[in-house]
């Protein structure tokens, strides 16, 4: 492994998350050169020790790392694709959020350049970034990996799941997936009981415990769909789990019903297919197929 400041870092990309990445490597006392597509995001990160490039080019050419942290995507080809040539046998890091196809397309892009490659998922904000509870998710080269271990550390809890550059971001998403469903079905209850005075601090105060205990059930509902068999006896029936009552209260509340919809619509395919006696996690067999 790479000892800890043996290596100059370019980061490209000083965004709210770029920027915390960036400093974290200056605290460490790394070598670390910075570049923002707009003037005035390095100079905190100046002031801390690190260097400003003036151009993309110029932050490449200064670090043999070059961590990549931009919008998304295309913003990533319209800075590197010019650099090629100059990242050509030096490392990309990217770090910018992209699909699982997306990332496989850069991996093949710096492939074919020459470029050692490993894209990675931050399971974070900004303010996380170093702190316990911040983790990215990488995967890619696995000699890089290993190789920059101690460098990613400072980051986060690094976890490698393989040369499949894809699979980070596919993890990534899916924790997200989870994350912004369940965030909605909090926004959704406290829209159910604002019309009844109920702020949404204290419906926070009854959800975040409740939430927090239900998340036990995940292992249960993964062993069932892991093992194929939505009959095992000590499931809730699809049939019990009907949304129905909270459909009609949250139209007699006077919102949406689109959220809590969602999942009923889920729930009534597998019914309707004739599965209603089975359990709550056949609904994944409704999320595989597109209705």
């Amino acid at each position: 492994m790479t000892s800890d400041n043996s290596v100059q870092v370019s980061v490209l990309g000083l965004g709210a998350m770029g920027s915390a990445l960036a400093d974290a490597l200056v605290k460490a006392g790394y070598a670390t050169t910075v570049w923002n597509r707009s003037p005035g995001k390095a100079d905190g990160l100046v002031a801390r020790g690190a260097a400003a490039a003036g151009t993309a080019d110029e932050a490449v050419r200064a670090g043999r790392v070059v961590i990549a942290c931009l919008l998304d995507h295309a913003s990533v080809h319209e800075v590197l694709d010019p650099l090629a040539q100059e990242l050509t046998g030096r490392t990309l890091i990217n770090v910018t959020t992209t699909t699982p196809e997306q990332s496989r397309e850069l991996a093949a892009w710096a492939a074919d350049a020459g470029i050692a490659y490993l894209d990675g998922g931050i399971m974070a904000v900004p303010s996380m970034i170093g702190q316990p509870g911040s983790s990215i998710l990488y995967s890619g080269s696995a000699e890089v990996f290993h190789q920059y271990k101690p460098l990613l550390d400072l980051w986060g809890t690094s976890t490698y799941f393989g040369e499949d550059a894809g699979l980070a971001s596919l993890y990534d998403l899916a924790l997200l997936a989870g994350m912004y469903v369940m965030f909605a079905g909090f926004v959704h209850g406290a829209a159910m009981v604002a019309p009844a005075g109920v702020t949404a601090s204290e419906f926070a105060s009854r959800a975040a415990p409740w939430l927090s205990a239900m998340t036990g059930g995940f292992q249960g509902f993964a062993e069932v769909i892991d093992g194929g068999d939505y009959t095992v006896e000590g499931q809730q029936s699809l049939e019990f789990s009907d949304l129905g009552d909270i459909v009609t209260a949250s139209s007699d509340q006077g919102i949406s019903t689109e959220v809590i919809a969602m999942v009923q619509n889920l729930i009534q395919r597998q019914i309707d297919a004739g599965h209603g006696a089975e359990g709550f996690a056949r609904i994944i067999e409704s999320i595989k197929t597109p209705a």
